[in-house]
């Protein structure tokens, strides 16, 4: 249980080192303060640009491919690798735990992103072909209304659709992933407080169906 305990604890100090705030430093900017104040990709790519947007992205993702893929295979000296914990549980569990640490970053008062990047290097090391759906009902779902938020969500519930559907007998990763969907829907409540009232920003770029006067 110690080896469960320490890795779970290094993937949220893995996941609480945000890429937005590392990289806002070097600009002398705190993403948080500016655009809709979140610290996520999606306001980083649209208060700082593109090349900068990409590279939150890019630490983001390669935090969750870190926490599955390099820390439970880890022997950490003093702890050693127990033969009682569950490898495929220490993966899902530290998996949850950099995602976690995204959100609610130790390092930065609590106030992190919104875990879907992190979730996307989760799936990407525990399971990559659920990425292609995923991905396929994200655009979809940004090109018909123009809000990533909710594309985002929408790709979350195909998530747990597409892994009941395909593989209903691995419980432990349909767990995972439905506790994931629902806590991405959880950090995008701001989200959907604004498109009920109107206010929630869209990319107008890539929204389709945008009214010819917009």
């Amino acid at each position: 249980m110690l080896e469960l305990g320490t890795k779970v604890l290094l993937a949220y100090a893995l996941g609480a080192i945000l890429g937005s705030l590392l990289l806002g430093r070097l600009r002398k900017v705190d993403i948080r303060t500016l655009g809709s104040g979140n610290a996520g990709g999606t306001n980083a790519l649209r208060t700082q640009g593109l090349v900068f947007g990409l590279a939150v992205l890019a630490i983001d993702i390669a935090k969750g491919v870190a926490a599955v893929l390099l820390l439970p295979p880890l022997d950490i000296p003093g702890i050693g690798i127990d033969p009682t914990v569950s490898r495929e549980w220490l993966r899902l569990a530290c998996a949850a735990a950099v995602i976690v640490g995204h959100v609610y970053p130790i390092w930065h008062q609590f106030r992190g992103g919104k875990g879907a990047a992190t979730a996307v290097g989760v799936l990407v090391s525990l399971h990559p072909w659920t990425l292609l759906p995923l991905l396929a009902v994200w655009i979809l779902a940004l090109v018909l209304t123009g809000f990533v938020g909710l594309a985002t969500m929408l790709a979350g519930v195909c998530l747990v659709a597409v892994v009941w559907l395909r593989t209903p007998e691995d419980l432990s990763f349909l767990l995972f992933c439905i506790a994931t969907a629902g806590f991405i829907i959880f950090t995008h409540r701001g989200n959907i407080s604004r498109m009920l009232q109107g206010t929630e920003h869209r990319a107008r770029r890539v929204w389709l169906l945008r009214p010819r006067s917009s």
